[in-house]
């Protein structure tokens, strides 16, 4: 069993309930006019009361104030936990991360938080590489120039340790996977579309003795995780509330769900 295993990401139960929107133990506890509604993924956050399985709980210190409390989700965990986790990133080694939504800016944040000695933003936006530079990302670059690989490669020495891919689409993947180094780790954590392939040369991973990795929500463990990335931010070394950029009312959820989508906004928090 994956929990036992300490990978709950990877719950065949969790993500068969997640699929069928009920809790873990198959039952609907949410209801609307009389009539049971879904669970989305579990947790059904975009409402003023839900129920959640008690393993979905987590303390955290009292003294977090809850707005900043409620960026230590999904995008946090997928971000930094990609870095730190499944990159396993060292201090004094040389990090890219592609694509710039919330999910990457946190693995930027992460990359910093290790130590990374080079931090390489990507993006095609040029508001969110400007962005970046200001997060502390030593070099940004768009991945659409003409010699932006030859680019990476020149000033990190031939590419860099880690590459992380969170973008979410198979082009985003391929180049990350072309900037990592011999020897060098690429993680993906996007979410492209199901029937995007990547081709890479298959010889590469023997001859350059590649890693090429998946990373689900950061390969976290989520009880072990969210405190010690709340003590990060508690501490300075990640602060993740650089990544807020607006503050909605749940009356307004589509009109953030809107600005994600137009790339307008990084983390939105909902407040009561």
């Amino acid at each position: 069993m994956p929990c036992a295993s300490g990978r709950p990401a990877l719950c065949e139960p969790g993500a068969a309930a997640a699929a069928k929107g009920t809790l873990i133990g198959g039952a609907r506890r949410l209801r609307y006019k009389g009539e049971p509604i879904n669970h989305h993924i579990g947790v059904s956050a975009f409402s003023t009361h839900a129920v959640v399985s008690e393993n979905s709980c987590v303390k955290i210190d009292k003294s977090i104030p809850l707005d900043r409390a409620a960026l230590l989700g999904c995008a946090v965990l997928t971000g930094v936990g990609a870095v730190l986790n499944s990159g396993d990133l060292k201090m004094g080694q040389s990090c890219a991360v592609i694509g710039l939504g919330g999910v990457g800016l946190a693995g930027l944040l992460g990359a910093i938080a290790a130590g990374a000695e080079t931090v390489v933003a990507v993006d095609t936006a040029e508001s969110k590489r400007t962005f970046a530079k200001t997060l502390g990302a030593t070099h940004i670059v768009d991945p659409t120039s003409e010699n932006a690989v030859a680019e990476i490669k020149q000033l990190t020495g031939g590419g860099v340790d880690l590459a992380v891919e969170l973008a979410g689409a198979a082009p985003a993947l391929k180049f990350a996977y072309d900037i990592t180094r011999r020897g060098g780790t690429t993680v993906t954590g996007g979410l492209p579309n199901p029937k995007a392939e990547l081709n890479i040369p298959a010889v590469s991973l023997t001859v350059g003795e590649q890693t090429l990795k998946g990373s689900y929500v950061g390969s976290c463990v989520p009880v072990r995780d969210i405190p010690r990335f709340a003590a990060m931010m508690q501490s300075g070394r990640l602060p993740i509330e650089k990544l807020m950029t607006h503050t909605i009312s749940l009356d307004d959820i589509n009109e953030g769900f809107d600005r994600l989508a137009s790339g307008e906004a990084i983390r939105q928090v909902v407040l009561f």
